[in-house]
């Protein structure tokens, strides 16, 4: 029997966010007939390892599906972090990197510990002498730094999912990974854009790969489970996503401050977890919003949500290409979003949503404005559910590579 192409993917984790979300449904789409695949998750942790497909062999030594934002999550990301800084003396290499990049931080007034600490990952991570013909590092940062370095392939391709700039990402921190790679892939037009301005000598490699959604499982899903279950019979408005910076969730509870103020009742749910959750809560407690804006945690299926909400609202601070929104999409959600490059590709203003800028006013102005207009969320849920998502011709080109068929 001839031998299949290998591939390897490496992902930083595998949580419960869009990313890995779209990497599930990469795998799902492989045939396993054709291709052995092995992936790495550089942090080993995540609520969605029991989500991959049984021909995918994690060559992890450890791993858990302990979430990373949850007590017993943290502790061991923790301890986690320690040994990869002892496991091949990382820490030694980190420091001046650290400080060097740390110092530019400031500068600007932002500094990510997140970032600085995605090389002392790579460097400690384990190192498999295994040749592969092709090595995919799904997200930037970690698994960027760790393909490029330390894993053998004949064909390296990265993914990048975030507007690069704005996401706090730059050629100091990278050194150069990317001379290493053969292909980078932007999930959007707006990434790639976005990409190159931070790295315009590589127009020549940089191409373009949209998530992959599953649509069919994801109406499927949206018929299980039982969605909001406090008997409101009012307007319910959603938001899906992490409880990260990025998301301006401090935003959105200044607009449901303004909706309530206007005289205008609503409830507003967010659907996700992350570090913010005990500021936001503060912040929920200082406005007296506690009952009429709710952290509901992060939900295995969060889709009976979307179908039962009666506005998704997605104002981020930037955006890559959101999964939530292509969701939100399926399942036919009148959808606002705010006026960032990322969610502008996925938004056809007046057409299917409406696009406003990221302040409390404009958000509750685009809220009233669907809830006062009955006809303008049936034709904007109407035009949502037409939208396609197929990248499956794209994922065809990539795994050629594997097969020595190099041409994009």
């Amino acid at each position: 029997m001839e031998k299949k192409p290998s591939i390897l993917f490496v992902i930083n984790t595998m949580g419960h966010a869009g990313a890995e979300t779209a990497f599930i449904t990469m795998l799902r789409n492989i045939n396993p007939e054709e291709y052995d695949i092995d992936l790495y998750v550089l942090i080993g942790q995540g609520e969605l390892f029991d989500r991959l497909p049984p021909y995918v062999n994690v060559i992890n030594r450890q791993h858990t599906s302990h979430s990373v934002l949850t007590g017993w999550g943290r502790i061991g990301l923790f301890f986690r972090v320690l040994h990869r800084g002892l496991f091949h003396f990382a820490w030694l290499r980190w420091i001046p990197y650290a400080a060097r990049n740390l110092r530019e931080m400031r500068k600007v007034h932002r500094v990510q510990m997140d970032k600085l600490l995605w090389k002392w990952l790579a460097d400690g991570s384990h190192r498999y002498k295994k040749e592969y013909d092709l090595a995919i590092a799904f997200l930037e940062g970690g698994a960027t730094y760790y393909v490029g370095n330390y894993v053998k392939a004949k064909h390296k391709s990265a993914f990048v999912h975030v507007d690069y700039g704005l996401a706090g990402y730059t050629r100091m921190l990278d050194q150069g990974i990317y001379d290493r790679f053969d292909d980078i892939y932007a999930i959007s037009d707006e990434v790639r854009k976005g990409f190159q301005r931070v790295y315009p000598e590589y127009k020549d490699k940089l191409s373009v790969f949209p998530n992959m959604i599953d649509q069919d499982y994801i109406r499927r899903m949206a018929t299980y489970g039982r969605g909001f279950e406090d008997n409101y019979s009012g307007f319910r408005i959603l938001t899906v996503g992490r409880l990260t910076p990025q998301k301006a969730y401090d935003v959105a509870i200044d607009a449901m401050a303004v909706l309530r103020m206007r005289g205008y009742r609503a409830k507003w749910y967010v659907l996700g977890e992350g570090q913010l959750r005990e500021e936001l809560e503060h912040r929920l407690t200082s406005y007296g919003l506690k009952e009429d804006f709710f952290l509901l945690g992060a939900k295995s299926n969060p889709y009976p949500f979307f179908q039962q909400c009666d506005i998704y609202v997605h104002a981020t601070r930037f955006e890559g290409k959101s999964i939530a929104v292509q969701e939100a999409q399926t399942l036919g959600c009148p959808i606002i979003v705010s006026d960032v490059p990322g969610n502008r590709e996925q938004i056809d203003h007046g057409v299917d949503g409406l696009i406003c800028s990221l302040n409390p006013e404009a958000v509750a102005d685009a809220i009233i404005e669907l809830m006062n207009d009955k006809g303008e969320r049936e034709r904007f849920a109407a035009a949502a559910c037409l939208k396609q998502f197929n990248s499956k011709d794209a994922l065809e080109k990539i795994l050629k590579v594997a097969k020595g068929e190099t041409e994009k």
